[in-house]
Formats: C-alpha cells, sequence, structure tokens
C-alpha cells in the first residue's frame, strides 16, 4: 500500500535526562538514509523495526534557514569544485 504524501510522516522523540532519540518515519529517503547510517556505525545508530530507530540526539538538529545569498553563495562554491549532484533513483 502506498501512502499518500501526507501520510509520510516523521516524529522525533526524545527528553533531556536520555542522550538518545527516537525517530518513527514513514519518508523513504529518511528511512534509507537511516538504514545507511545504521550499517555504518551500528554502534550508535540503531533500527529497532521497520519504521523506528535510535540515534543519538546530537544528530537531530534544527537550523536557521539558508537566506537566498547564502544557498547562491554555497551553489557557486560547490560548481568551482566540480560538485555534481547525486542522481535520484526513479521513485517506484
Amino acid at each position: 500500500m502506498k501512502l499518500s504524501l501526507v501520510e509520510r510522516e516523521t516524529i522525533l522523540l526524545y527528553n533531556q535526562a536520555e542522550p538518545m532519540a527516537e525517530v518513527y518515519t514513514h519518508d523513504p529517503r529518511l528511512m534509507e538514509k537511516l538504514e545507511l547510517l545504521a550499517k555504518k556505525h551500528p554502534d550508535q545508530i540503531t533500527r529497532k523495526d521497520a519504521h523506528n530507530f535510535t540515534v543519538p540526539k546530537r544528530c537531530v538538529s534544527v537550523r536557521e534557514p539558508y537566506s537566498a545569498e547564502r544557498r547562491k553563495a554555497a551553489s557557486e562554491r560547490a560548481k568551482a569544485a566540480g560538485y555534481q549532484p547525486p542522481v535520484r533513483k526513479p521513485s517506484s
């Protein structure tokens, strides 16, 4: 069953007493990223079940949005360095 975009939610759960956060997600791209990180860092990131992961709280961040100027400068630096963005797989 394919979920709608609204149903592909992500819930982050953590408290100040514990060093780990729980991530519950139905976002396919985030799940893929968490799966890769769990394989690369099994001592820190674990998959609890199909949609739940445990990650260190320090991996969760909320940042200030990029300004248009900052985004343009970053784009120009990347192009000057020869960076090519990854090719996305077609969604099924």
